[in-house]
Formats: structure tokens, sequence, C-alpha cells
């Protein structure tokens, strides 16, 4: 067998591996780039296979850095079935087209730019009719199913607990006498996500392809980041300011009410009660036509909740329905919650503020010191979500420079990703340990950290692919071997390494502040000590200033 890793190789978008085993080729997700213009520009590469020699897809979830590229696969002659649970079919079916939507908006954009430079135009990367038309070959499934693709080749969905219908994928391949058995985890939730269930644990693996985009950090606990978030709302609210909340999810928005309904029947606090109630009569508006539909697909798949859920949803109190909730469809009615002074919460897309309405609404806020921006989902390096969370101080928003003056909050524990206790946990989890695990899906610091966990904890072997590498596993020698099979399409310029180092030297930096802060503190610590310190950073100080000033 062999796995070829083709995106989310320490980064986090892009998802895109293809395994040939069995005399048979398939994918597992097959995601868009989002970020970096470097990244986002592989986008309209050609593809590292040829789509119409891929057997089958199997599909881990609906998020575009996961399902983002499969009208482009279907444009070029990819034809076969693309698995997934009934529940990423059904979301897919509104994300995939209002992604083509946003590709044909971007484009026409680009090309009016290109026009005026005398440039020629070019096609959008797909279009919304184009994506509509790749659901047809989408194959539902569920849960807990073992289905027989071939003879040799056998799978099962479980429930990865990251959103509605995500999945961790069991493959069982047999060549020969040898059966190998691979774990895809695709993105893993959060155990404590208030609405969906847990991830399934996995009894036995060979091999483990995880995520690991929070392999270096934990989050808050539920009551804590319940408490935090009626803070900062309630504060915002009372200093008549509007709360902006980027992000997709519907189904956050509900977990996060639900938690503090829940929160609320603890507290005989009478200043939480006061908080609570500035809440619920404030309009919350979520705008995005895709929102709307969204929140469909979660009440037909109301089976995926946990059980305690249900029970409330079968007794009439449905955690996805509550006062002050407006849901905003037309254009016209988004630029409106702009010019209404009201104290509000908007919550819309994008999650990290790249595309759809979301700019509008930072663009007409972030100026303002009276309002929040206030992020509950990861910020890949490279998106404007990721500056403003980062300090910038100003920011371009449709060519237009804005001054950062509003409150920035981030929540990290609303996060759909398990944290490093997460991630480890599922690694005990098991039975049967794997003989290596593939880190993906993560940034490299991060990665770097989890992985000599897993080693000195778990005493397992782990692997973090580059791009274009090729894991070869004989299951009968019970060897795997890497090799460099596929180079980046991208080339690698002065311009684009100076970008990387950059982003690398800004996770350094921070790093070590963290340090120097721990350092400093300690009283133990001799003034000699204290003192090279401080000349250390007044070096780096220096050179930072010739960097600016040259």
């Amino acid at each position: 067998m062999k796995i070829t890793f083709l995106g989310a190789t320490r980064t986090v978008t892009g998802s895109n591996f293809l395994v040939e085993a069995c005399g048979k080729k398939f994918l597992v997700d097959c995601g868009m780039w989002q970020g970096k213009a470097d990244l986002e520009e592989q986008n309209t590469e050609e593809f590292n296979f040829n789509p119409a020699e891929i057997d089958f897809m199997l599909l881990t979830h609906a998020h575009i850095d996961h399902s983002g590229r499969i009208p482009k696969l279907y444009n070029e002659g990819y034809r076969n079935k693309i698995y997934a649970h009934k529940a990423t079919c059904d979301l897919c079916a509104l994300m995939l087209p209002d992604s083509g939507h946003i590709q044909e908006m971007e484009n026409e954009w680009k090309n009016k730019k290109r026009k005026r430079k005398g440039e020629k135009e070019i096609p959008p990367l797909y279009t919304a009719e184009e994506a509509a038309r790749c659901l047809e070959i989408f194959e539902p499934v569920q849960y807990d199913e073992i289905i027989e693709i071939t003879e040799n080749i056998h799978v099962r969905f479980n429930d990865a607990g990251h959103m509605l219908g995500s999945s961790i994928i069991e493959l069982w391949t047999k060549e020969g006498e040898n059966e190998t058995k691979t774990v895809f985890t695709g993105d893993l939730g959060n155990n404590d996500l208030p609405l969906l269930d847990a991830p399934t644990m996995i009894e036995d693996a060979d091999y483990l392809i995880m995520e690991s985009t929070y392999g270096s950090r934990l989050h808050l606990q539920n009551d804590k980041k319940a408490q935090l978030f009626l803070d900062i709302v309630s504060e915002t609210l009372d200093n008549e300011g509007t709360v902006v909340i980027p992000s997709f999810a519907v189904g956050r928005t509900q977990e996060i009410l639900y938690e503090l309904n829940k929160l609320k029947e603890t507290k005989e606090d009478e200043e939480f009660r006061r908080k609570y109630k500035t809440l619920m009569e404030a309009n919350v508006f979520v705008d995005s036509p895709l929102a709307i539909s969204a929140t469909e697909v979660f009440k037909e798949n109301t089976n995926l909740f946990e059980r305690e859920i249900q029970e409330e949803i079968m007794r009439g109190d449905n955690p996805l329905e509550f006062p002050g909730l407006k849901f905003t469809r037309t254009a016209e009615e988004s630029k409106a919650l702009n010019e209404d002074p009201k104290p509000s919460i908007i919550i819309s897309a994008s999650g990290m503020c790249d595309v759809g309405r979301i700019k509008h609404h930072l663009k007409h806020n972030l100026w303002n010191p009276k309002s929040t921006i206030l992020f509950v989902g990861y910020q890949a390096p490279g998106t404007l979500g990721y500056s403003i969370v980062n300090g910038a101080k100003k920011v371009k928003i449709f060519g237009e420079e804005i001054a950062v003056n509003a409150r920035v909050e981030y929540i990290e524990g609303y996060s759909g990703h398990a944290d490093q206790e997460g991630l480890m946990n599922f690694i005990y989890s098991f039975i049967s340990k794997p003989k290596h695990i593939f880190l993906v899906h993560g940034e490299e610091n991060g990665q770097n950290v989890l992985a000599e966990k897993i080693k000195q904890e778990a005493k397992i072997d782990v692997i973090i692919p580059e791009f274009g590498q090729t894991c070869e596993i004989n299951a009968q020698e019970d060897t795997i071997q890497m090799t460099q099979t596929i180079e980046r399409k991208v080339p690698k310029t002065i311009r684009t390494e100076i970008i990387t180092r950059l982003e690398k030297l800004k996770e350094e930096i921070k790093d070590m502040d963290s340090y120097v802060r721990q350092d400093i503190d300690d009283k133990n610590l001799k003034d000699e000590d204290i003192f090279r310190i401080n000349e250390k950073i007044k070096d780096l100080e220096k050179q930072i200033i010739n960097v600016i000033e040259g």
C-alpha cells in the first residue's frame, strides 16, 4: 500500500491523500488551500494525479478545506463515487455551490483588475452551477456500517465529533494474505462540544493519519469559556457596541447559548442573571443565506446530537432556536445591519474573514472602540482573521486601510478541534496501538511539540510528512519507506521564502515572549542573568530596526 500526502502537510488546509492499494487508486479528502497567497495559488494548479484514474473517494467531512476542490476534480474528469456520511452529503449540497458562488464573485473582482492592467481574463476555479453538478456522485453512508468497496477494500465511517457528519474513517486493505488497517481521523472534535457526541474511540490500527491543529495547546473548560463569552458580549452590549463573530458554523452559536442556558441553572449570582438577560434581549443576527439552510440540515439530523439534547428536543425545547435569533438572507438585509445603531450580535461567514459578508461587517466595526470582534474558531496563518487576532494595528479590506480600534477577543475553547489532551486521549484509547502515526493538518511548531509528546509518553513512532512524500507500506515485511515522489508545483521563490520566514519568526517571538516573562518572574534569577537577557533583547531589537530601515 502507498499513501501520498498531497495536502494538509505542515499546514492546516488543502487536505488531500492519494492511496494506492489492492490494484486501486483512491482519495481521502480533496480540500481547498486557504490562507497565504502561495497556498491559494495551488488551487488552480493541476492535480498531482489523473482524476480519471481515481477509482473512488472517501470524504471525512464538509468543511471546504477538506471538500472544496471536489467540483474541480469533477470538472477534470472524475465520475466515480464519493463516500461520505449522509449529513456531510447534505451540507456539501449547500457549501460547495456556495463556494462556487464565492469563486465567481472573487474572480469577477480579480478580472476587473486584470482588465485595467490589460491582462487576459481567466475563469473562476469553478462556478456554483458546476459545484451543484458534482453532487450527483456523492454516496451517503451511515456511521458504524462496514462498507465493501471491493472484495479486498472495506471502510467504516465513525463519528469524529467535529461537525455534523464529520467522520473518522477506518480502512481495511487486504493484499495477498496480509491485511492492513489504516485510520484517517479527518478533524477530531472537542470532547466537550455540547451538541455533538464525543469522537468515537477506535480499538486498533496499524497506521494512524491524525490531525494536529492544536497539537501544542489546551482549551478552556466549558464553564470558564461560557462565562468568558457572556462577560465579553454583555460588556460590549452595555457599552452600546456591536459584537461581530466571524463564523460559518451556525451550530457553534447554538452550542454557546446552550452552555449559557445550562450554566444559568447552576448560578444564583444576580450579576450573572443581569448579564444573561442583556444577552437574551439582544438581537442575534446570523448573516448568511447558507446558514438558514444549514440550520435545516441540523434539524434534519438531530439523531447525531447527544442523547440528552435529543430528549430535550422531544420535549419541545430545541437548542437550535432561541429568542432574538434572526437570519438575514439578502444583501440588502446584510447592509442594513451596519446602518442600525442598536447594539447587536452579528454572526457572519467566513470564520477566517477571508471571503463573504464578514468583511463588510469588519470594515464597519473594526475602527469602532465600542465594538468587539470575537473569534471562536481556528485562524490559519495568512488569513485576515489571523492578522487581527495577532495584534495588527491596521488591516486592508476591499483595498481600504482600516484601523483596528475595536476590542479583539479569542475564545479558543469553542474550536471544533480537539486540543493536545484530546488528541493524546484518542491515541491512548487504542487497545492495540498503531505502529506509526502520521501527523497532518497542523502548523509545524505544534506538530513538533505533539510528536515529541507522543514519542515520549505513548512510545509510538511519529512521522510529519512533507508535501509530495509517499509512504510505501510493506505489510509482509512489516516495514515502511518514506520517499519524496512529487515536488510542489508552486515554485518557492525568494519572495515566498521571506514570507515563510516571517511567519515562523512571529511564532518564535511569541515563544520567546512566554519564556522571557517566565524567567523575569523567577525571584531566584540572578541580576547578571537578567542583564544578559536584556542585552540579547536589545541586540534583537537593533536587528529588527535594521530590517525595517533597510
